[in-house]
């Protein structure tokens, strides 16, 4: 009995969670949900590691960074823009040029990187990508590779919350495969295609590391291909869609201003 209900559960994910390029995600979209609030709680109670932004004491960061996060999500390709929380949150950290993204749509933004950016469209590119990881359930698909069958089935058929805390603590170290890193520059293209963004935003941070010799590339996008060839990749994506966004700044200095 044991062995046919763990074939009934595997039989359902297979059915209703394979990727678009046929690989199998075990883990549900609610459990997607479920580890982002893991997560978030974890950072929430790890502030010496993870100093986040009070939005008390800086509101206007917050209500600049959730234009931003709005205007992205008005694109129809986002799948879970009504079903994610897409909660964004700032990390206090001005030598850090990092952003990530929590399965569930919990996405944080480091200061340094705010503050490293000219523009709004390079900052919307960047954030744009973090929002295809979520959307496009990197992290999980990710975790189904590195976690065994067994393990998986467990948690799939209602795992206990050590279990959801065993890999929500995973997903702070997560690495994207080269297929990831590539999908979530497309997708941060054709996301921003649907707003007046300039929809290459993406490029030029890439170009802005290139231009100050490459050593402050973060890990989050510095993974294989090379910046160059993201580049090249990200400018062609726009000129196939013929997206006509314009190059805006103006709002960007205030944000920038509104932070510590």
């Amino acid at each position: 009995m044991r062995l046919f209900r763990s074939l009934i559960v595997l039989g359902v994910v297979l059915l209703s969670s394979c990727s678009k390029d046929g690989d199998v995600n075990f883990f549900s979209v609610n459990k997607d949900i479920e580890l982002g609030q893991q997560l978030e709680a974890q950072i929430a109670s790890d502030p010496a590691t993870y100093p986040v932004l009070s939005e008390t004491q800086y509101p206007e960061a917050y209500v600049h960074l959730r234009r931003i996060r709005d205007r992205i999500l008005v694109s129809d390709d986002v799948t879970y823009k009504d079903r994610f929380e897409w909660s964004v949150k700032i990390i206090h950290d001005d030598n850090t040029l990092n952003a990530f993204a929590a399965p569930g749509g919990y996405i944080y933004a480091y200061t340094g990187l705010i503050k490293f950016l000219d523009t709004e469209n390079e900052f919307a590119g960047v954030l744009g990508h973090e929002i295809a990881h979520a959307d496009r359930r990197h992290s999980t698909d990710q975790m189904t590779k590195q976690y065994g069958l067994a393990f998986l089935l467990q948690v799939v058929a209602g795992g206990s919350e050590d279990q959801l805390a065993q890999i929500a603590a995973g997903l702070l170290t997560l690495k994207f495969s080269r297929g990831d890193e590539s999908e979530a520059d497309e997708m941060s293209v054709i996301y921003l295609c649907d707003t007046e963004y300039k929809a290459d935003g993406a490029a030029g941070f890439f170009e802005k590391i290139i231009a100050e010799g490459g050593s402050g590339t973060p890990a989050f996008l510095s993974t294989h291909p090379s910046p160059d060839n993201r580049v090249e990749n990200i400018q062609g994506k726009e000129i196939e869609l013929g997206c006509t966004g314009a190059d805006e700044s103006g709002d960007y200095a205030a944000f920038k201003a509104s932070l510590p």
